[in-house]
Formats: C-alpha cells, sequence, structure tokens
C-alpha cells in the first residue's frame, strides 16, 4: 500500500489527483493488486485528502460488474471508479495497478490519439467499465485511455502502479 500513497502523492502534486473547488468534489483514484492477489483503491471523495494514508483506503472485498456493485471494507468506501479499475484487473495478473486522474489540457490532446472511449458511455458505470476494458485488451501490457465520455479524465494502468504512473508521465510530458 506504500507505493500506492506514494503515487498519489506524486500525481495530487502535479494536480492530477485532487479537489474540485467549484463542484465540491474530490477527482481522481488510484488502485494496485497486492502480492497476495487482493485489490485497494483509494476511497471516495479523497482527492483533495493532502496527505493519502491507509486510513483513506478501501480493500475490494467482491464485485459485480453488471449489477454495479462494489464491496469492500476499511475506514473509507471505495472510489465511484472503482468498477473501472475492476474491469482491468480482470484482464489477468499483468495488470497490478490502475490511476485515473483528471488531466483537462491531457484529454484534450490525447483524445481520438490514444484509445479513446465512446462519448456516449457515462463515467461510473458499468458501461465504462466495459468500454475501457475492449480498449485495454489490445494494449494487455498497459497504456492510458481516454474517458471521452468523462471530460478531463484518464485512465492508466500496467505491471503496478510504477508502470502505470511512469505511462501516464510519459504521456503528459508529450512522449506517449
Amino acid at each position: 500500500m506504500a507505493g500506492l500513497c506514494r503515487w498519489r502523492q506524486r500525481l495530487h502534486a502535479r494536480g492530477l489527483v485532487g479537489h474540485d473547488r467549484v463542484h465540491d468534489v474530490g477527482f481522481g483514484n488510484l488502485s494496485v493488486r497486492a502480492p497476495d492477489g487482493a485489490l485497494y483503491v483509494s476511497g471516495t471523495q479523497t482527492g483533495g485528502t493532502e496527505v493519502l494514508g491507509p486510513e483513506h483506503v478501501a480493500r475490494i472485498t467482491d464485485y459485480d460488474l453488471e449489477a454495479n456493485h462494489v464491496g469492500c471494507e476499511g475506514p473509507v468506501q471505495a472510489s465511484s471508479e472503482s468498477l473501472t479499475h475492476l474491469a482491468l484487473y480482470e484482464l489477468g495478473p499483468g495488470v497490478g495497478g490502475v490511476i485515473h486522474v483528471h488531466a483537462p489540457a491531457l484529454w484534450a490532446r490525447l483524445r481520438g490519439v490514444a484509445p479513446t472511449t465512446d462519448p456516449a458511455v457515462p463515467y461510473g458505470t458499468p458501461a465504462m467499465a466495459r468500454e475501457v476494458a475492449r480498449l485495454a485488451r489490445a494494449h494487455p501490457e498497459g497504456g492510458v485511455i481516454v474517458m471521452a465520455g468523462h471530460p478531463d479524465g484518464l485512465v492508466a494502468y500496467g505491471a503496478d502502479l510504477d508502470a502505470a504512473g511512469a505511462r501516464l508521465l510519459a504521456a503528459s510530458e508529450g512522449s506517449a
């Protein structure tokens, strides 16, 4: 879980995870597959939290993509984008870290260039989770996906959070 908190801190410092004061909502979340196979995700509305700690992370206990259900345990509820993370983990053990950020300029630059979801698919839904997984199947080693139906939203995934984070940072620096 230390890697999750460390990456979250790096992304928060860059403004890719945070709090939207206009709409009074947190944005961005991370998840990781632990060595024992357990899945951990940052909690809902923790984007504005300055320093993420274990008290801001939920352990996924069960989920049903089609029923739009995510069960979790811990001091917080799992992020509203957890279904999208979980759909990526279903691709297999090669996915060990997922990052969801908001980056308006990067989103605009990569939309239609990087794998991009159908703009009619709303975020936080089983349909978005399926759409992201559909695109990821073409790149099981990891990548960055633009969520066209979620303005400013991007998802990066990889073998672990270091790989997912490196892909995201490379994209933000223009080398993806």
